[in-house]
């Protein structure tokens, strides 16, 4: 080999490469070096009178970190046309399933699900107990799954 040649070491041994093959190792191994070490520290950078001038913080960020933060890094952040048309079916067929319902009953759910009332706000302001409360919703949402399924 001549002194002049280039060469890599690769597997254990000097191999010598013509100038492309060496320009693009070094290429690759360079960036390798960027992505391995430069990427993952902080530097400082210092002034002519020896002084901290700047801090270069980490490129690099932690899974962790983004999860805590709910970073969702390709999330789409719109409603699918399907899924507001889905959604948009849905809605009219509850409005119409409680419709089906008596005065009371649609005002009970509206004071549980709509205003979020406790079973045991909407039994004090019915004079009824918190059980009785339970029971009626338990039958009115029976009664809107069957209407929702027809």
């Amino acid at each position: 080999m001549d002194a002049d040649k280039k060469k890599i070491w690769m597997n254990g041994q000097l191999i010598e490469v013509t100038e492309e093959v060496y320009a693009a190792y070094m290429k690759g191994d360079r960036k390798m070096r960027y992505f391995e070490k430069d990427l993952k520290t902080e530097r400082f950078l210092l002034g002519e009178n020896g002084k901290l001038q700047q801090v270069i913080p980490s490129r690099e960020d932690s899974l962790d970190r983004l999860m805590e933060d709910n970073a969702e890094q390709f999330a789409d952040q719109h409603e699918s046309v399907e899924d507001q048309v889905f959604r948009k079916i849905s809605l009219e067929q509850l409005y119409e399933a409680l419709q089906r319902l008596t005065a009371a009953e649609r005002n009970l759910i509206y004071a549980l699900f709509f205003e979020e009332q406790t079973e045991r706000q909407v039994g004090e302001v019915l004079g009824i107990t918190r059980q009785a409360v339970h029971k009626q919703k338990t039958r009115l949402l029976k009664k809107l799954k069957i209407f929702l399924e027809n």
